[in-house]
């Protein structure tokens, strides 16, 4: 099987609000993107499936599915916390987003593919076992990893999230799991607020507001990426947010798309070392609509090396 792209109209159905940054339109620049670039040739295209109870439990409460379930509006918007809106078609596009992700690891370790890219929304690394926060309802990175762990098997995991925003919701739901090693580049102080860990597992990289390809790349290469080399993850996932892109409205960090083809490449090369190149990314956060189809692109250029 080629690469295979994941994705599903019910993601557009999540409509939080005229002015939210988070909007459908994202996913459209984003598909669009992938298709201006020609890579519709070697990713195939898949309906993401729902995911189920028993998967969302794995890292959320039960009491928490519970609410979200509960005050899914039939018409209008709710509020989850001041930044996480449903609306009618939020839930189902949750569901979506979640599931693209465990079928995403049955499918890599099935050995049908070996890259998979998840266009869906909404995003999912700020969310926590018993909270939506930051535009995010499922922690869909934190699901995927999960059942890659329980159903698979899987010993060593590792996440590389490159959003501008620090992955507060997966480094909480895995603080205590050490079979998984997250590194985090981010924007600091920024979104979100507060102290987090200095721990084994854990690897924090601090971009200041205004910092460009260089910082990116030095702390990747001097910090992250030998620790992840060492580390022999049999399964890579990326939580790959484009809002570090120097033309994004939500943060102050001045990336270009090369940077973002790099890392990728040099992800690629850590699970075709340790994890028989299974690698799977999903989107989180970008919201500058000019912008993130192309840096999308080129994280697909990078990541669907489906021919080695």
């Amino acid at each position: 099987m080629d690469c295979v792209l994941l994705t599903h109209a019910d993601c557009l159905g999540h409509q939080p609000g005229e002015r939210h940054p988070e909007a459908p339109a994202r996913l459209t620049a984003v598909l669009d993107g992938i298709a201006a670039a020609g890579l519709l040739r070697t990713w195939q295209r898949i309906d993401a499936p729902r995911v189920t109870r028993e998967q969302l439990e794995r890292v959320h409460h039960p009491a928490y599915l519970d609410e979200v379930e509960n005050v899914a509006p039939a018409s209008g918007l709710h509020k989850l916390d001041p930044d996480t809106v449903m609306s009618p078609g939020s839930l189902a596009a949750a569901s979506r987003a979640a599931g693209a992700m465990v079928h995403a690891v049955d499918l890599v370790m099935s050995g049908r593919t070996r890259s998979v890219f998840c266009a869906t929304r909404p995003p999912g690394h700020h969310a926590r076992a018993g909270d939506a926060m930051g535009f995010c309802l499922y922690g869909n990175v934190a699901v995927g990893m999960a059942h890659a762990l329980a159903a698979h098997g899987i010993e060593r995991v590792a996440v590389a999230d490159f959003d501008v925003h620090r992955g507060n919701g997966t480094e909480s739901m895995f603080r205590r799991e050490p079979r998984v090693l997250m590194a985090d580049s981010f924007q600091h102080p920024y979104y979100p607020q507060g102290n987090f860990p200095e721990r084994a597992g854990y690897l924090p990289m601090r971009l200041a507001a205004g910092d460009g390809s260089d910082a990116f790349r030095r702390h990747w290469t001097q910090t992250a990426l030998p620790a992840l080399r060492a580390f022999r993850p049999q399964i890579v996932f990326i939580s790959a947010g484009f809002d570090a892109h120097r033309d994004d409205p939500l943060a102050n960090i001045q990336l270009e798309a090369a940077d973002y083809r790099w890392l990728t490449h040099a992800l690629r090369d850590i699970a075709e070392a340790s994890g028989k190149g299974r690698i799977i990314s999903t989107l989180e956060g970008g919201y500058g609509l000019g912008n993130i189809g192309a840096a999308v692109a080129a994280h697909l250029m990078a990541l669907g090396d489906c021919s080695r």
